[in-house]
Order: C-alpha cells, then sequence, then structure tokens
C-alpha cells in the first residue's frame, strides 16, 4: 500500500512527487516510457515572473528562490517589438511585461535580424530567464527515487475507489493502491477523473506548436533576448545556436500526443518572416505539445471537495515550470491538510472548489 499515488509524469506529477516524498510512499504512474514524454518536454523553458494571472504570477515569484537554489536559470531577457496598427497591443505589452521603450534602431542593434523599417515600436525588460527543464525534472525524480519511491510505466485502465477507504487502480499488468490519489495528468486529467468517478473540472487541452530554425541571415543568436510579438501571434528565441519560433497556438484539442499544424507553423513564420531582414530559409524541426487550461486560467491544485483523498494538480496551462517549487509546496500541503505557506488568496484561487460553486 502506498501513500500517494500520482497519475502523470510531467512537470506536475515530478513537482507532487518530490514534494511529497519525504512525507510517505510515492508510486509515480506514468502511461510512456520516459517522464515528460508529452507537453513538459515540449516547453520554451522560460521563467517571467510577471506573465499570467495573478495567482500564476504570485506561484512564480514563490518559486523563483527555490528555482536560483536548484541553479536551473540563466539569464535570457526579452523584447517586445510592434508594427503600424499594433499600437494599442504594444502599450498593453509594454505595461503587462514591465518594459521600458526603446528606438527600432536600439533594438536592431542588439538583435541584427529585426528590420527597424518594419518595426516601428519595441521595449526590453531583464526578468526573463532560461530554465534548464531537465535539470528541474531530474533533480525532483532524483528525490522521489531517493525515497523509495517508485515508477509503473503503465497506462490507466480503472480506478476503484474501495470501501475500505483506499484507491485501486488497475494499470496494464499492475495493480496499485494508495491511501490518497493524486490527478497530474496533464491533458488527460479529466479523463483520469471520470475514471474515478470524479467529475471533471472542464480543462481544455489547447495545442502550442514550435518549429526550430536556422538563423536567417546566419547571426549568432546566443546573447539575443527572447523576443515577443506584441499581439501574441508569435514568438522567437535563441536554442543552441538556433531560433525556436512558435506561431502562439492554442487551438483546442482533445488529449493526444499532439502534433504541429503545417499551415499554423507557415502563419506564424509569416509574421515573423514580417519583421526580420533576411527570409526564413530551412526548418530544423518542429514539435506541439498540449497546455491544458482550466475555465478561469489558474491552476487546479487541492483536494476534490466532496472526494478528499483524490487531489488535483492540473491545469498547469503553460506555467507548469515557472510555478512548480510552489505549485508543489502547495500541493503537499493542502495533500497532507496544513496551512500553505503562500498567500490565502492564491489557495483559494487554485481550489478545485471554485469550480464547483463550493465556497
Amino acid at each position: 500500500m502506498f501513500d500517494y499515488l500520482i497519475i502523470g509524469g510531467g512537470v506536475a506529477g515530478l513537482t507532487a512527487g518530490a514534494h511529497l516524498a519525504t512525507h510517505g510512499r510515492v508510486c509515480l504512474l506514468d502511461g510512456e516510457d520516459n517522464l515528460a514524454h508529452h507537453a513538459s518536454s515540449r516547453s520554451a523553458a522560460v521563467f517571467i515572473p510577471a506573465y499570467g494571472t495573478d495567482a500564476v504570477t504570485a506561484l512564480s515569484r514563490a518559486s523563483e528562490t527555490a528555482l536560483r537554489g536548484a541553479e536551473v536559470l540563466s539569464p535570457r531577457g526579452g523584447m517586445i517589438v510592434g508594427m503600424a496598427g499594433e499600437e494599442a497591443a504594444f502599450d498593453a505589452a509594454l505595461t503587462g511585461f514591465g518594459a521600458t521603450e526603446i528606438s527600432p534602431g536600439v533594438a536592431a542593434a542588439q538583435v541584427p535580424l529585426l528590420n527597424p523599417d518594419a518595426v516601428t515600436r519595441a521595449g526590453i525588460f531583464d526578468h526573463a530567464w532560461d530554465i534548464d527543464t531537465d535539470r528541474l525534472m531530474q533533480g525532483y525524480a532524483k528525490r522521489i527515487r531517493t525515497t523509495g519511491a517508485v515508477q509503473v510505466k503503465n497506462r490507466v485502465e480503472a480506478i476503484h475507489h474501495e470501501s475500505t477507504g483506499h484507491w485501486r487502480v488497475e494499470a496494464g499488468d499492475d495493480t496499485i493502491e494508495a491511501r490518497v490519489l493524486i490527478n497530474a495528468a496533464g491533458a488527460w486529467a479529466d479523463e483520469i477523473a471520470r475514471l474515478a468517478g470524479v467529475a471533471p473540472v472542464g480543462l481544455t487541452p489547447k495545442r502550442r506548436s514550435m518549429a526550430r530554425i536556422e538563423v536567417p541571415g546566419g547571426f549568432d543568436p546566443t546573447g539575443w533576448p527572447m523576443i515577443f510579438g506584441v499581439s501574441d501571434d508569435w514568438y522567437a528565441k535563441p536554442d543552441a545556436g538556433a531560433l525556436i519560433v512558435s506561431p502562439s497556438d492554442a487551438d483546442p484539442l482533445p488529449p493526444q500526443d499532439a502534433w504541429a499544424d503545417d499551415m499554423v507553423l507557415a502563419e506564424g513564420l509569416g509574421r515573423f518572416q514580417e519583421r526580420i531582414t533576411h527570409e526564413v530559409t530551412r526548418m530544423l524541426a518542429n514539435w506541439a505539445g498540449l497546455r491544458s487550461f482550466a475555465p478561469d486560467g489558474d491552476l487546479v491544485i487541492g483536494p476534490e471537495p466532496e472526494v478528499p483523498d483524490f487531489v488535483w494538480m492540473a491545469g498547469q496551462g503553460g506555467y507548469g515550470f515557472q510555478t512548480a517549487p510552489a505549485a508543489g509546496g502547495l500541493l503537499a500541503a493542502r495533500a497532507l491538510g496544513l496551512a500553505p505557506e503562500i498567500d490565502a488568496g492564491v489557495v483559494a484561487a487554485c481550489d478545485p472548489a471554485r469550480l464547483r460553486g463550493t465556497p
């Protein structure tokens, strides 16, 4: 009998497991051969604490000390660029990112690929860091393994809430029993809830696509900031001598092993192309992941109101890595019945009860 059975091997499940492993025996159950097979391995891997809802930004800021202690952050910085007709969007982005406006010429001096004749306004900010997501996840996995936890690589087929007050989960040839079930199944979290006899919370998986391209013009992008279009319809980030460009798509899809849509990628690359001086000629790779959102955009962390031994760790959206330490601490406190360290307003904003109409 395990104390905690965590369903999901992405950043949500690993975070939950790392924070619970010192409080009991943990089993991590994932249907893939490798941890973080889905959205967690397809992240833009950036920490921008001002990015997201009020609850997300609070969790992000509360995570910064732990992320720095884990030595997974490295400076990146950010830049926003706008074209004619995007003035209102630029002003909103300038405020939202806390950026300082600079001239298009100064922006092009920092990122020589930018076309100062096309980019009419630009802004910069320094509060953006790359996240070494692999190092973070491996650190969490190590914490889980060193406390005697195990990983079972099978897909969940059935979930039973036994009359004795524990959970029995059937996954392939394995039957796993635990006192508490942690639902960290990402895009599949509502499906896991249904199998457990719990009503779904209304999560919507949304596709986010990425293209890795050669840097047009042969520039070295090593010191460039991450660049955002102010209309939230593309962004670009240096990546080991190349560029990752995303169309910032958020197309709802059923839970699946997502793939990039060629037309969506082409549209995003076209918007990027309009703002630069050289032609995009070669795509090195492309991929997509599903980011799952609750109806109000906040995370879903805490016990199901009518089934308190069923605990949600879901709805991370695109914020799973940057909120991981604080979200894991909140999850552990809620699962253990302890007072969370983070502000009560954040606890309430993430509580599954708010999606049930429960005070």
